[in-house]
């Protein structure tokens, strides 16, 4: 498999499925995005962590400067976290905007709580970051940080 071309072809894909079908972009970019993190993490195994490098320099060039390091680095990130979990219906509730926010945090369960904040309360990006910024998971007592712990699971 020639997992640069894959990757390529369906940021290409994406980038006409976004020009076309405006209503439903949101829920493709982040879907995409998971299948090239899919990708990127194969070929990470296969070839070595360098691989997001060496790809991120030739789609700068060729697809666009947006799929630079950081991009595909969050998209390999997102489907780390993510590979366990039933995909169609947990991606499409939220945006890679939110997605964004989320993998800059380090703890799973930290993740797994404003994912779930975020779906229950049909929080905006803005209220998310809020909320992060206000480390709201921080301030949750321990019972029910264990709680969370025991149950590990997104929506």
């Amino acid at each position: 498999m020639n997992y640069y071309n894959e990757i390529k072809n369906k940021l290409i894909d994406n980038e006409i499925y976004c020009k076309v079908k405006d209503y439903s972009k949101e829920r493709n970019t982040v879907i995409t995005y998971f299948e090239i993190g899919k990708l990127l993490y194969e070929a990470g195994s296969k070839y070595g962590d360098s691989v997001i490098e060496n790809y991120s320099k030739k789609l700068t060039l060729e697809v666009g400067k947006k799929y630079n390091y950081r991009t595909l680095y969050r998209m390999r990130k997102l489907y780390e976290i993510f590979k366990n979990e039933k995909l169609t219906t947990l991606l499409s509730k939220l945006t890679w905007s939110h997605y964004l926010l989320l993998l800059t945090l380090n703890e799973d369960n930290e993740i797994i709580y404003y994912i779930n904040t975020s779906v229950n309360q049909n929080l905006s990006v803005r209220q998310l970051e809020e909320k992060i910024k206000n480390n709201e998971y921080e301030r949750l007592d321990n019972k029910t940080k264990e709680k969370l712990l025991k149950n590990k699971k997104i929506l």
